[in-house]
């Protein structure tokens, strides 16, 4: 299964593969056909749906009312896994943060804490019915797969993507303007939405990438990394406040609550050193770029990268 489009097909073609499978994916996950337990099945479905939601944008300028209703259906499958995810994640995050600041730990174990928050994950998936909830949204994305082959899609060639390229990279840019501004953790968390849609756009072109827009995809991949990790600090922390004597003495909390926004300094003077390096190109200035790599794609013939970082 390849996420990314091939010279042999179509624009259409192409969207409508990389669509299907990656809804087949998601749906034999979380129907257990899959050989991951239900952790990675769920981790793997919600990046099938993020996938699917980008390649979705890609396209919005020509799908229109089809992109508004399927891109509703696949938020709404993402926000439920992502209900069942944030549970587990939140126990990596907390590992990932023990693991970091391990020298600094002395007396804290943090021990209650990790109980607490392994205490609730399991009662919320009991309480969610997790499995006959699963088993609802595989019959959600097989629907979804099917229905790609009615989608209003005609255009073909770079013309076809390059809307979506630029207004993907423009909302990105606007997204990092808003974070510079208000440094909130919502800003933070839709900047990200904005660089996972950009990444996973410059991942459907991987067939035109040169040794640059290779660096440059590290590099996006590496912006989305820091600011995944931020989000599921955001959401600790939150749990943790939420109920703190649950988790422990409140002298433990408040010292977990030190180490979670020393991270926080860390990662976010990270993204925003990244993002000004991505974000440095303009929109027009990326797409003329990628029409060139595209162009020298279709005629077999190499051709020179130009300013991405």
């Amino acid at each position: 299964m390849a996420y990314r489009l091939k010279l042999d097909e179509s624009i259409p073609e192409g969207i409508r593969r990389v669509i299907r499978e990656e809804t087949e994916s998601a749906a034999g996950q979380l129907s257990g056909r899959g050989k991951a337990n239900r952790d990675e099945a769920i981790h793997e479905a919600r990046k099938s749906v993020k996938k699917i939601r980008g390649a979705l944008r890609l396209l919005r300028p020509e799908l229109g009312d089809t992109f508004r209703a399927e891109n509703t259906r696949m938020r709404d499958v993402g926000r439920k896994l992502s209900d069942f995810r944030d549970a587990g994640a939140i126990l990596e995050t907390f590992d990932a943060l023990q693991a970091k600041y391990r020298g600094e730990l002395g007396k804290h174990t943090l021990a209650s804490i990790r109980m607490g928050l392994a205490a609730r994950k399991e009662q919320g998936e009991k309480q969610a019915k997790i499995e006959l909830a699963l088993t609802r949204m595989a019959g959600v994305l097989g629907r979804a797969g099917k229905r790609v082959e009615t989608w209003p899609l005609a255009a073909d060639g770079f013309a076809a993507i390059a809307p979506g390229l630029e207004e993907t990279l423009r909302e990105g840019r606007k997204a990092l303007a808003r974070v510079r501004k208000h440094p909130r953790a919502r800003n933070y968390h839709e900047w990200r939405k904005r660089v996972k849609d950009h990444w996973y756009h410059v991942r459907l072109l991987e067939n035109l990438w040169t040794d640059t827009t290779r660096s440059y995809e590290k590099n996006l991949k590496e912006l989305e990394t820091w600011l995944g990790e931020d989000h599921n600090l955001v959401v600790l922390r939150e749990k943790v406040k939420s109920e703190p004597a649950f988790y422990g003495q409140a002298k433990e909390v408040r010292f977990f609550d030190r180490l979670i926004e020393k991270y926080h300094k860390e990662l976010r003077a990270n993204a925003l050193a990244a993002g000004a390096r991505i974000y440095e190109q303009k929109p027009r200035q990326f797409t003329g770029h990628m029409r060139r790599l595209w162009d020298g794609w279709h005629a077999r013939s190499p051709v020179q990268s130009g300013a991405l970082r």
